[in-house]
């Protein structure tokens, strides 16, 4: 039937300010200074600095994410609960900035345990700012569903948060080996530890900026719903369910190649670590133009979603990056820029891909919303962290029994085999999962005529003051 557009308060629907797009975006960067941090230098850091074997490594990184499965869905449903003068969700931001800060710190300190000492080290710490990534990145994804009503004022927010979480893995990517190199002096444990430091004051600052810039629009009533009711009104969102089985592929397929990118240049290429120019070797280039790359994807994406259903986005994108890895995989380890070339082309698609899932993420909460009547958007957001940090823990993990299962020993010259265990982690292993997640995305259901029915319906309830369940 036709639907008729309820009147609006001209404030909650304005298009959101420059200012406050560029200061929601700077919460994810602040989150790339440690993710990005983490994805491309982490379990380098733990082999071949810290000691710890591959194995071990990976297991630690799965094994984890037990406590995740529950933290994660807790954190959404007590920011789902929090009532403050500032919102639900921004507060969190303030509050948990400093412990996030710290705990990245700790993480790389590297004391001289024994080998064991340093596993349980190690576990306590990855878990420990795991936690505090979960309990201040839950509520910064949920704020973007209460930001704007708009589907399309939540794309271009989204669209800020990538193109700047994109700028802080560049300039992880760009500056983390000449400052490890350069506070180091010859001491890599050292310059890691140094180099955090840096990285972790200006996450905590621009966490604050985004809560001092940002503003929750959408105004809910207190969430009175039972947990077991929360739970059960998700599962029925069948889009939303396809969205987080894509989402867990295809960021297992970004670390797993993430992860690989030192052993790849380092074994493979025969990278010595000198410069290419100035301050920056070849793992500063090549990490830094698949940043690049990514950021062009992030810019792109509004573009492209004027123009086509973001479901069918993300699985052109992911076949058009398995198209590259598999070519990625023939070129001879002598043409570095023909290599950096189809990286960074890799990477655009997955600039435009994270774009989108994130966005899709926020149209899940309004379907679910129109759905039941019930506005879950910190729960929602919160499995969905949980299965960005299962599809991390994993992309971690598979290239670390990978280099254990070819006989990878830490730098040293690798045997025929252990080099063909680096190249398949890098380039077949991702196209693999790129692949799966590519086809989740058939069993999404709302497209661009479904999302502008249920903003208008939803418009319509929230300003007559009735929110009861939809006919669906």
């Amino acid at each position: 039937m036709d639907i008729q557009p309820a009147q609006k308060n001209s404030s909650e629907t304005a298009p959101l300010s420059f200012k406050e797009k560029v200061g929601y975006g700077l919460g994810d960067m602040a989150s790339n200074f440690y993710m990005g941090f983490f994805g491309l230098f982490l379990l380098y850091y733990y082999t071949d600095i810290f000691g710890l074997s591959p194995a071990a490594v990976g297991t630690m990184m799965l094994v984890t994410k037990i406590i995740d499965a529950f933290t994660d869905p807790a954190m959404g449903l007590i920011a789902d609960r929090t009532n403050t003068k500032w919102g639900r969700y921004r507060p969190y931001l303030l509050w948990v900035a400093i412990p996030y800060g710290l705990l990245g710190y700790v993480l790389f300190l590297g004391p001289d345990f024994s080998n064991i000492g340093k596993l349980i080290y190690a576990y306590l710490t990855y878990s420990a700012i795991m936690l505090a990534y979960t309990a201040i990145n839950v509520p910064y994804s949920a704020l973007l569903a209460v930001i704007s009503p708009l589907a399309e004022e939540r794309t271009k927010a989204t669209q800020y948060r990538f193109i700047l979480a994109s700028l802080g893995s560049l300039a992880v990517a760009a500056f983390t080996t000449p400052l490890k190199d350069w506070l180091g002096g010859g001491d890599d444990l050292l310059g890691f530890r140094l180099t955090i430091i840096i990285f972790a004051i200006l996450s905590v600052l621009l966490f604050w900026v985004t809560f001092a810039t940002t503003k929750e629009r959408i105004k809910l009533k207190p969430h009175t719903a039972s947990v077991r009711e929360d739970f059960s009104e998700i599962i029925k969102n069948k889009s939303w369910l396809a969205l987080v089985a894509g989402g867990i592929l295809i960021v297992i397929g970004l670390l797993a190649r993430q992860s690989s990118i030192l052993y790849y240049l380092k074994y493979y290429m025969l990278d010595d670590g000198a410069k290419l120019f100035w301050i920056f070797d070849r793992t500063s280039v090549f990490t830094s133009l698949g940043f690049i790359g990514q950021l062009a994807g992030a810019l792109i994406t509004p573009y492209l979603v004027s123009r086509f259903n973001k479901h069918h986005l993300v699985f052109a994108v992911n076949i058009l990056n398995i198209a590259l890895l598999i070519v990625s995989y023939f070129i001879p380890p002598e043409h570095f820029g023909y290599i950096v070339i189809v990286h960074a082309l890799g990477f655009m698609t997955f600039g435009i891909t994270i774009t989108l899932l994130f966005s899709m993420y926020t149209d899940c909460a309004e379907f679910g919303e129109w759905q039941t009547g019930k506005r879950t958007s910190g729960l929602i957001v919160a499995a969905s962290m949980f299965s960005l940090k299962v599809g991390i823990a994993f992309g971690a993990a598979i290239p670390g029994y990978i280099l254990a299962a070819f006989g990878y020993v830490a730098d040293q010259a690798q045997t025929a085999k252990a080099i063909t265990g680096i190249r398949l982690m890098f380039n077949i292993i991702p196209a693999i999962f790129f692949l799966l997640g590519a086809l989740a995305m058939i069993f999404y259901k709302i497209d661009r005529t479904a999302l502008a029915r249920i903003e208008s319906e939803l418009s319509e309830r929230r300003h007559s003051g009735s929110n009861e369940d939809a006919d669906v």
